[in-house]
């Protein structure tokens, strides 16, 4: 059994060619090669571009600039009051409503929970604050008394809120404009691109704005144009604050003119699976304003921004012809065309009248012993040929006859 084994392994096995003259085999075989074929040249060579090698580690630096005047809390509000940070960077806020608790100082007390609230329903209130040993937070509303322990719950108006009495959000932010300058670099092939073309004069960037169809290559964007490519309602998303993204992609082609790598915009809001949540829902931060009194006693204004938060985000590859995965590419092509082969085979050795015949020819084993005995009979016969089957002695290709392969 050892010795079987040993002489099984130690086989050397080659290709014979068997021509099947079969209309129906011969079909199938032609179609699944061209499908094949098909499957090569148009996916993955023309719209995969399989030929290319492909940077996808693109660099890139974004900088904003917003502008607009907007109303809110009986003043005129500009950049410098609403956009956070003011650096133009390429995650920004633009603040569309704010809580403001004004006059807050700091002293002493023992440990106490506050609950504060305007009599007043007409006056702004405040928000619930703990404190704790030897801080004290004191509010002072102009000059209006403030209970301390008296729940909201049981103020008159059950409809009382922080919310609810506060002064509408700002809904100027609309016309607002939004200035994108962004430049990006594929360092594999040294390319750098900018986000609108070098010929465009600072007079077109002022008086154009962004439209996917009409003005696809204009730097400005109108705030309540990018809302309506989300679907999203300005009022809503101004009230409780919300995360909007704004996506550049490149997708270069370097094997064409460099003029055709330009970037796509596309818009999204990033919090939507928050949107319909009962808690956390929108976005909004605190910060402080520090002033002092005319004795230097410190005190502050309390800000509760609720904004609308902007992320720039960019995107893209660039691909160039390379000979590496042209030829990769080519030869998995050629190496898939002879799937057919192997179809075919299974439907003939399986499916077809004549199967076991053509396995006969198909599949020969051929011993030391025979070989020496067949060259002792005749230097030039052939092994195992039976009368009906042709030799072709150029390609070594065996013919079956038609009877030999009746379906």
């Amino acid at each position: 059994m050892v010795w079987g084994f040993i002489t099984d392994f130690f086989t050397y096995e080659t290709t014979k060619s068997v021509v099947v003259k079969s209309w129906s085999v011969g079909i199938i075989n032609r179609i699944v090669q061209v499908l094949i074929i098909a499957y090569f040249v148009g996916w993955v060579f023309i719209h995969e571009k399989a030929y290319q090698v492909i940077d996808t580690g693109i660099e890139s630096s974004v900088m904003t600039k917003v502008k607009g005047f907007g109303y809110h809390h009986n003043r005129v509000m500009d950049v410098a009051d609403y956009v956070f940070p003011q650096q133009g960077a390429r995650v920004f806020c633009i603040m569309t409503k704010v809580i403001l608790t004004e006059n807050q100082f700091q002293g002493r007390c023992a440990e106490v929970f506050l609950q504060v609230f305007a009599l007043n329903p007409s006056m702004t209130p405040r928000d619930s604050v703990r404190l704790k040993d030897g801080v004290q937070l004191s509010v002072k509303i102009k000059n209006c008394d403030i209970s301390l322990t008296e729940k909201l719950d049981s103020h008159p108006h059950p409809s009382f809120s922080v919310d609810t009495l506060l002064s509408k959000p700002m809904l100027d932010v609309k016309n607002f404009t939004i200035f994108i300058k962004n430049s990006i670099r594929f360092p594999l092939f040294d390319v750098t691109r900018g986000n609108f073309p070098s010929t465009m004069t600072a007079e077109e960037i002022r008086n154009c704005t962004y439209h996917p169809e009409t003005n696809p290559f204009c730097p400005i964007f109108r705030v309540g144009d990018v809302l309506n490519y989300t679907g999203q309602d300005l009022a809503g998303l101004a009230h409780k604050g919300g995360e909007i993204g704004i996506n550049i992609e490149w997708k270069c082609n370097l094997d064409t003119d460099i003029e055709n790598c330009v970037p796509r915009y596309s818009f999204t809001r990033l919090d939507a699976p928050f949107a319909k949540n009962a808690v956390s829902k929108g976005f909004n931060f605190r910060f402080a304003k520090y002033f002092k009194t005319e004795n230097g006693t410190e005190f502050r204004t309390l800000h509760k921004a609720y904004a609308i938060r902007f992320d720039v985000m960019v995107t893209g590859s660039a691909g160039k012809f390379d000979t590496v995965p042209t030829l990769i590419n080519l030869v998995a092509a050629f190496t898939s065309i002879g799937l057919g082969t192997v179809l075919c085979d299974i439907i003939l050795l399986n499916f077809l009248k004549g199967a076991e015949q053509y396995k006969a020819k198909k599949f020969e084993e051929v011993s030391k012993d025979e070989i020496k005995a067949s060259l002792a009979q005749s230097p030039c016969s052939q092994l195992s040929l039976k009368p009906g089957i042709k030799s072709s002695y150029d390609s070594g290709a065996l013919s079956l006859a038609n009877s030999d392969q009746a379906i």
